[in-house]
């Protein structure tokens, strides 16, 4: 992996959200559409804020989360909701934020339908990718119940995920559609994560799903 240091926190969040506007611009410039697949939760929010003041011709981009939580978007458990507040948003709200959860009572259900829209929108031209402690990425989780089709070669686009201590059903990229990516970022912050990123290196995708992203990323870091 491509390990990338910075001194604090607000100058990795700065720094990669002007890498990400840089590549946005380049496949842009290259073809009509450009797509970016991010993470949820609260780490990456400065660089969507970053991101959603940024000039560029965002509606000729398609935004798709990595996953989603099984909930609607009046949770505040919602990655979409989040991403609505934080990047969708300013300059960025002409994007094209491309659904991860319909209203049916499980991924399983949804799945044909938000199928085609993923798919029209690949490959990736960016992709930001985070980790757990127990080292998932997306909800790539260990010990998830479709974890071995979701790291395979054969997987669909999307898959429904369920595994312990994940409080909700789960919708997912397969480790397959997010490898489309031109330019993959992992972001991570903190002492802790730093080592469990080093030692995913020497594990297998099964035991550690970030594992099966590493050796094409970049991983910015920040203490």
């Amino acid at each position: 992996m491509n390990f990338i240091e910075y001194s604090d926190r607000e100058i990795l969040m700065l720094e990669l959200a002007d890498v990400i506007a840089g590549q946005l611009r380049s496949a842009l410039a290259q073809s009509d559409r450009a797509s970016m697949s991010v993470p949820g939760g609260t780490t990456p929010g400065p660089i969507f804020d970053t991101l959603s003041g940024v000039h560029l011709d965002w509606d000729r981009v398609d935004v798709i989360l990595n996953d989603e939580r099984w909930v609607p978007e009046t949770s505040d458990r919602s990655n979409t909701a989040l991403l609505k507040r934080r990047l969708i948003t300013g300059a960025a709200s002409a994007a094209t934020l491309v659904p991860l959860y319909t209203d049916t009572p499980t991924p399983e259900e949804g799945l044909d339908s938000l199928m085609p829209a993923i798919d029209a929108a690949l490959p990736l031209d960016v992709l930001v990718l985070g980790m757990g402690l127990d080292m998932h990425t997306a909800s790539l989780f260990p010990g998830a119940d479709q974890l071995e089709l979701g790291l395979s070669d054969a997987a669909p686009t999307l898959l429904a995920m369920r595994a312990p201590g994940a409080p909700e059903p789960r919708i997912t990229l397969s480790a397959k559609a997010l490898k489309t990516a031109v330019s993959t970022h992992i972001l991570i912050t903190g002492d802790e994560k730093r080592s469990v990123v080093e030692k995913a290196q020497h594990l297998s995708p099964d035991e550690a799903p970030i594992a099966a992203f590493l050796r094409h990323a970049d991983v910015h870091w920040a203490p």
